[in-house]
């Protein structure tokens, strides 16, 4: 962060990485903000001053991993990145998101859940991606359908499948898939 005291960042890395730690171990649903300030070795003033609630710090934490993601669409190779036809760039962002769901479902389910899903800066990011994949595509009614085509992408029917339905990723990514080839036909 530009024009960050020396102290100030040391404590927001402390406070990342604890809670980075947390999320992972136990969940962010079962984390508190008193147990990350506990875990950087912070007071909780340090804390909220920073970060208003756990959600705050989880979306810190995934906003790295999505930036990543999003730098590939803008720029990257095919058929992720442009060059593609619609339907292999809709499957491998697909294919991309279950990858970061997987490595950081703890993030997603910390930060993206309910009605804070669509205040992200990042679902609007994708939400314009996959809208201009399906106007590319001649798909009827995009607006209609966007946010159905991000559904299944909400860290809740990501852990849903992975963890009740016992599907593995591969399957997920397949499914996707065959949605992305339907949505873009």
């Amino acid at each position: 962060m530009p024009g960050e005291r020396a102290d100030a960042a040391r404590n927001r890395a402390r406070v990342l990485a604890a809670a980075d730690e947390l999320f992972a171990d136990r969940g962010a649903r079962n984390v508190t903000m008193d147990d990350i300030a506990r875990a950087a070795g912070v007071g909780r003033g340090t804390l909220y001053r920073r970060y208003p609630d756990r959600a705050a710090i989880a979306l810190a934490l995934l906003d790295e991993h999505e930036r990543a993601l999003q730098e590939k669409l803008i720029g990257g190779e095919p058929p992720l990145g442009p060059g593609a036809p619609p339907a292999e760039r809709l499957a491998a962002f697909y294919a991309a998101m279950v990858d970061l769901l997987d490595r950081h479902s703890h993030l997603a389910l910390g930060a993206e859940v309910g009605h804070s899903r669509f205040a992200t800066g990042a679902y609007g990011f994708w939400r314009a991606h996959v809208r201009a994949l399906l106007v590319e595509a001649g798909t009827a009614d995009p607006d209609a359908l966007v946010d159905a085509a991000l559904a299944p992408l909400a860290p809740e029917v990501f852990k849903h499948q992975r963890e009740e339905r016992g599907l593995t990723t591969e399957r997920v990514t397949e499914g996707l898939r065959a949605l992305a080839h339907g949505l873009t036909a």
